[in-house]
């Protein structure tokens, strides 16, 4: 199987990067995609969430801690998958490379996978109805932001969100069982 993930997406997935780069090429929109892809690098972003929840909610702070960590084994698993199928990032004329990356492996988008996990466990603890709105109103725009920065093809923020919404529900059900 990895070895057929590593081959060059079809033409396809090349031009649905190229028509959302041309969609959404004004600078506002590349701006906003960099801010996203800067808070997602790494997850650090959505690790300092899961920290100041731990710091701020004493009363769940394992529970804040536990979800936390899982945001961190998400963004680990999405290293492992990369680095396990080996895909290129894009690398076409026609796609417009807009911001730096750690490496040069794409698939599966570890920005999709550790923002899905922290919809799943972070939203979970924010509130009732957090998680479906993070779902909603953050994991695609930062999924997009994939695209726009033209540095990863469409299955590899689809296949990253499905990463990330595992790994969340077993540690989500896990934290359940601890309870």
């Amino acid at each position: 199987m990895a070895a057929g993930l590593r081959r060059r997406p079809v033409k396809l997935e090349r031009l649905a990067v190229q028509g959302i780069q041309r969609a959404l090429s004004d600078q506002r929109a590349i701006t906003a995609a960099r801010l996203l892809s800067g808070f997602g690098e790494h997850a650090a972003g959505w690790l300092a969430v899961g920290a100041a929840g731990a710091a701020l909610d004493r009363r769940r702070r394992p529970q804040w801690i536990a979800a936390t960590a899982g945001v961190a084994l998400a963004h680990a698993a999405s290293i492992a998958v990369k680095r396990a199928v080996r895909r290129p990032r894009p690398d076409h004329p026609e796609i417009e490379i807009r911001t730096g990356t750690p490496s040069k492996l794409s698939f599966p988008s570890a920005h999709a996978t550790s923002s899905t996990a922290a919809a799943v466990l972070l939203g979970g603890l924010a509130g009732r109805n957090a998680t479906p709105v993070l779902l909603t109103a953050v994991v695609p725009p930062m999924a997009l932001s994939r695209l726009v920065l033209g540095v990863h093809y469409p299955s590899d923020v689809l296949a990253g969100a499905a990463l990330g919404a595992a790994v969340g529900a077993g540690v989500r059900s896990a934290m359940g069982l601890l309870r």
